[in-house]
Parts: structure tokens; sequence; C-alpha cells
């Protein structure tokens, strides 16, 4: 277990691997509606998966949601996905992703991870994000509606 509370910070790219040789592993993007909408989202249809949406914070006001643990294991119950399965958080850059794997951590599941790099990475030297580390970075699987 990492300092933070949760299983370990993995690359997008293990997390891929993961999600394609397991079939219980549950990626979950714990960004806001106006990042799924506006940056693009992780694409899993190509393995026969859905990515779990679940915002960590309220956007505008970037509060942490008080019934994230709540909401989440509702809606991966839904799923039929036990506690002992592969949950993989991801966020921008690996900040929320992280509190977010450690409070489910903390709600019994004993698998969570933070996936390193998040969505978009670090900025690169134009400011930029994506470039460098990250899901998008990674040149895996995503879109934007």
């Amino acid at each position: 277990m990492t300092a933070g509370g949760y299983k370990a910070d993995i690359g997008p790219d293990e997390v891929w691997k993961r999600l394609l040789d397991g079939a219980d592993g549950v990626l979950i993007d714990v960004r806001s509606r106006a990042e799924w909408t506006f940056v693009g989202a992780p694409d899993l249809s190509s393995i026969g998966k859905q990515v779990v949406f679940v915002a960590w914070q309220d956007f505008p006001a970037m509060q942490v949601d008080a019934d994230f643990a709540r909401s989440l294991d509702a809606v991966i119950a839904d799923q039929g996905v036990n506690r002992d399965a592969d949950l993989f958080f991801l966020c921008r850059s690996g900040g929320r992703s992280a509190a977010a794997a450690a409070v489910m951590t903390a709600a019994g599941y004993a698998n969570c991870f933070n996936v390193a790099g998040g969505f978009e990475g670090v900025h690169d030297e134009m400011g930029q994000r994506g470039k460098i580390n990250g899901w998008k970075a990674a040149g895996l699987p995503w879109r934007q509606p």
C-alpha cells in the first residue's frame, strides 16, 4: 500500500494491459462532467468495457463530493463488481484520482490504483497537457463527444 492509502500508482499502459487481461478490472474517471465533455474521455469500447464516470468534485465550485464513496459503490455494485476487483482511478493528472483511490480503499475495496499521469498529464514547455504523460500521451483510445 502506498503512503497515500491505496494499492499503487501505475501508468496508463499498464492499466490498459490489465484491463485487456482482467475480466473484472474497472476504469473509473473521477474528473468533472465539463472535463469529460470538453477535454474527452478514455474509450474502452474496443475491448468490450465501459468507463465508469463518477465525479470526485462538483464543477464549478470544485468541492469534494461528500457522497462520492456511496455514489461509486452503488454504480459498481449495479455492475456486479466485487470488492476485490482492480479499480483504476483516473483524473486530469493524478491528484484527484489518488484521493479517490484512498477513499475507496478505506471503504473496503482491496485493489484501488491511481493512474499515474492521469488523462492529460503534466504541462509541456508550452503550458499544454496531453503530450508528456498520461492516457492521451500514451496513445490509448479516447473520444470527445
